[in-house]
């Protein structure tokens, strides 16, 4: 397969082995995607499907066995560790189903902490920290540590972290996996509004029904790409869970 230019990630016969030899398990066998700047993607698969193991994959947090990796024109598939963490920290950002905040320290502070890594000034990280948090509806929350926020409050706090410094991919891992429906939606509908507006975002979950709600829906299982479609919405896109 030729690589295509024009693709932000481009992943080529990707496979990831786990105790190489008699019985080695094959994470992810032989798996090739592309996935195209401002798409709005949902990997869903079931525990042991290999869905994980490609998020890890995805967000440089692992390398693979075999097959290359081209991420904003870069080849991540045998980076060292601290170029890892670097391409992650300028290309990704992630938002996790635990939110991973800071307790000890506010909304601001939070979301300045991947900002001072990236080396951006005192002043440029609280304009861009306030700038984030006001776009996910928190701009009355500034001040507040996590423990007085509700689990809805987190993560826009978490996702305030993840835009901040405008990366060209984000990352999110079951992010209403800790949420009641209601924050569930208003999390959900975030995600495609930063869609809309241009972000290229990548949803992981075991949910069908939050995988309904992305453009396209790549079904993961043993480590294979079972499927990897489109969906046809007609009319008003409804917001449906399964849990």
């Amino acid at each position: 397969m030729e690589r295509e230019a024009s693709a932000l990630i481009e992943i080529r016969d990707m496979c990831k082995i786990y105790n190489p030899g008699e019985n080695e398990v094959r994470a992810l066998d032989h798996v090739s995607l592309d996935v195209r700047q401002g798409e709005l993607v949902a990997i869903i698969g079931q525990s042991g499907s290999g869905k994980s193991t490609l998020m890890n994959m995805l967000g440089c947090l692992d390398v693979p066995t075999s097959g290359t990796y081209y991420l904003n024109g870069v080849d991540v598939s045998s980076l060292s560790d601290n170029q890892l963490s670097d391409i992650r920290n300028r290309e990704i950002g992630f938002i996790f189903q635990g939110f991973n905040l800071i307790s000890g320290l506010n909304a601001i502070e939070n979301v300045e902490v991947p900002l001072f890594y990236r080396g951006v000034s005192k002043k440029e990280q609280r304009r861009l920290a306030v700038e984030a948090l006001t776009q996910v509806g928190l701009a009355h929350r500034l001040y507040h540590r996590p423990s007085q926020m509700s689990g809805g409050q987190q993560q826009r706090v978490a996702i305030a972290r993840a835009i901040a410094a405008a990366p060209p991919v984000i990352l999110a891992d079951e992010p209403t996996g800790n949420l009641d429906t209601a924050s569930s939606r208003e999390i959900l509908q975030i995600l495609k509004d930063l869609n809309a507006a241009g972000r290229t975002v990548i949803l992981i979950t075991h949910d069908n029904g939050i995988a309904a709600q992305a453009r396209r829906v790549i079904r993961i299982m043993d480590g294979h790409i079972e499927s990897d479609s489109m969906n046809d919405f007609q009319g008003e896109e409804k917001l449906t869970w399964n849990n």
